[in-house]
Parts: structure tokens; sequence; C-alpha cells
């Protein structure tokens, strides 16, 4: 962006003209890296398009982070139309976000995917910022949820005297609650109930090597939740 020196109000101002051609050569890339992905696919299969555009039957859902280093397909290896995703800000799972339980309801339910999973990553920001006493402004009601997963685990992390090792530590954490999470829900007991080919499994990437880690928490029941938490069939509730 090129500046241009104002000695008057002592301020710099902005070359509007330089970066007005800035934003456009930055977006018109993403038109030609479209057109480059269709010709580089259909170079690689003609029907490519044709057999996308008639449905999809993933066997994932991911839930990852909306971190842009972390995209489901590149870190996975799968093509378009086997992954189905869900991102958002270090990848909570909380009963009250109605996007991400319609994106697991859908999956689980219509498209019957057989994985879940949780994906998280190291040098997380949405992490990072939770671990700190800063304010960042709406996003702390989202961060909040992380900090209760420091809460509930502030007797081991306390002793992380590392601070990058307790941010690792509390990015390992936070996916195995949010895996803990997905299992409590109605939508993965009930599908539990009707069949056994579903697993929740929890996932940390490691940006420096982009190899996954898994964090050995999949479940595949919910006989480990605790009594509270594992649901029967759905049962009227007593009129009063």
């Amino acid at each position: 962006m090129a500046l241009i020196d104002n000695k008057k109000n002592d301020k710099p101002v902005i070359d509007t003209n330089n970066l007005k051609l800035a934003q456009s050569e930055s977006y018109n890339a993403l038109i030609k890296g479209n057109n480059d992905w269709v010709n580089n696919r259909l170079k690689d299969d003609p029907d490519f398009f044709k057999k996308l555009s008639k449905g999809q039957s993933p066997q994932v859902l991911w839930i990852g982070c909306s971190d842009s280093r972390v995209p489901a397909n590149e870190v996975t290896g799968t093509k378009a139309g086997e992954v189905f995703v869900h991102r958002n800000i270090a990848n909570v799972c909380v009963h009250s976000d109605m996007n991400m339980l319609s994106v697991l309801d859908y999956a689980v339910n219509v498209l019957k995917v057989k994985h879940v999973i949780v994906a998280g990553h190291y040098g997380c920001g949405g992490v990072a910022a939770a671990m700190s006493n800063k304010q960042f402004g709406l996003i702390d009601n989202w961060l909040r949820h992380i900090k209760d997963v420091y809460r509930l685990h502030s007797h081991e992390l306390d002793r992380i005297t590392d601070e990058t090792q307790r941010q690792n530590r509390l990015v390992e954490l936070n996916v195995s609650e949010q895996v803990y999470n997905l299992c409590k829900t109605s939508i993965i007991q009930n599908a539990w109930m009707e069949r056994h080919d579903l697993e929740v499994h929890g996932w940390v990437i490691d940006l420096g090597t982009g190899l996954v880690k898994d964090i050995k928490v999949s479940s595949s029941s919910p006989h480990n939740l605790g009594y509270v938490y594992e649901l029967d069939g759905i049962e009227a509730v007593a009129q009063h």
C-alpha cells in the first residue's frame, strides 16, 4: 500500500489509486485460481464436474478451526465431495451453537457419515487468546468456552512453565473436551442407538510438519460419558 506524506496534518494519506489496484489484483487472482482449478480437474477427468454435480456421499464430518492454514481436504489428501466440513474459531462444539448442531444433524442423519473428526491445531490463535486476560471484543464470549476448558484442567496446565508447551497442551485438551461435547448430544447418541458404524475422533495438526496427531479420544458409544449424560430413548415430559 503506497502512502503519501502529509506534513500539514502529520498523518500519512493513503494512495487510493494504488490501493484499488492492489485490491483488484488480489480479487482477480481468485477468479484466475478458480479457472486454473477447473481446467486442471478437467484434464484429469473430463467428467469430474458432471459426477460432482450429482450429489455427495462423504464418509467424514470435519469440525475444524477457521484458521486458513488447515483446510480439511488438503490436510487429509481427499477430493471434493469426500469430506463434509464445519469450521469455527478454535473448533469449539457447544450445545447452544445451532449452526454446528445443524451441520452435525445433517451429516449424521442424512449423509450418514461414519467418522466425525474434531480437528484442532498447534499455534491456534483462538486458544492463545483464551489463555490471555486481554479483551478482543465480541469474540471474548466465544473464547470463554476455551477458558472453561482451561479451568477444568488448570491443575495440569498451571504446572507447565513453558508457555508454548502449555498452549499446545490446551489445544489438545480443547479438542478432547469438544469430542466429549459432541458425544453428549442427542444427535450422536440417537445415531449410536440405530447403528454401530459411527465414531467420533480428536485430532491435532502440527503446522510445523503437516502431520496429524490422533489424541486417542475416539468414541463409538456413550458408555464413558457418565450417568447423567448417557441418554435413553425419548420420553414424554410428565404433565404437572
